[in-house]
């Protein structure tokens, strides 16, 4: 069931989930809006050929940091990792769902293409992946209203919550936007 705004408050209360800094203004019906950091990461196009997905890359992804006033653009069909300015977390009953903003998306720009969720016992800074489908550059700047998180509960406790050592899990806890680690899905010891 996703919670409502009423029951977000009383499981940020009880700390079955976490929003942090949390501010009333931005808690909407069944979510809470989210707002996008200053780093990005940007594929080194000129570096990479190819990216094989077994092989971890070199110098795949370069950090850029926008600053409030000059923004940053995105081009057509450009694809860039981000933060959220929030750290939300979930406890081992509860997960969260990342959902972009309709005005964004309206304009053609993605929020994320399939990291949406977060797993039950983890507590990040969700990444965003931007990808810009409209014709023309979209200039968005840190600190604006960029996504929103809803929060499910689910029927029991998990057994295994992110970051088991059973799980691989790559991500957990992360504050820094970081580039994918899928190559450790091919290496395991």
């Amino acid at each position: 069931m996703i919670l409502s705004d009423k029951s977000i408050k009383e499981k940020l209360k009880g700390k079955a989930i976490s929003i942090e800094p949390f501010k009333e203004e931005f808690l909407q019906p069944a979510s809470y809006d989210l707002h996008l950091d200053k780093y990005f990461l940007v594929f080194n196009k000129e570096e990479i050929g190819m990216l094989d997905v077994k092989e971890k890359p070199k110098k795949l992804m370069r950090e850029i940091v926008a600053n409030e006033k000059d923004g940053f653009v995105i081009h057509p069909g450009e694809f860039v990792l981000a933060n959220i300015v929030e750290i939300t977390g979930v406890d081992n009953k509860h997960v969260g769902r990342l959902e972009g903003k309709s005005s964004l998306g309206r304009i053609g720009l993605i929020i994320h293409a399939t990291a949406g969720f977060l797993d039950p016992g983890n507590k990040l800074r969700l990444t965003l992946e931007l990808a810009n489908v409209s014709p023309i550059p979209i200039k968005i700047y840190p600190g604006m209203k960029i996504a929103q998180i809803a929060f499910e509960e689910l029927s029991t406790e998990c057994e295994r919550p992110y970051g088991s050592s059973t799980l691989n899990s790559k991500y957990k806890g992360d504050l820094k936007v970081k580039e994918s680690q899928m190559w450790k899905n091919f290496n395991k010891k």
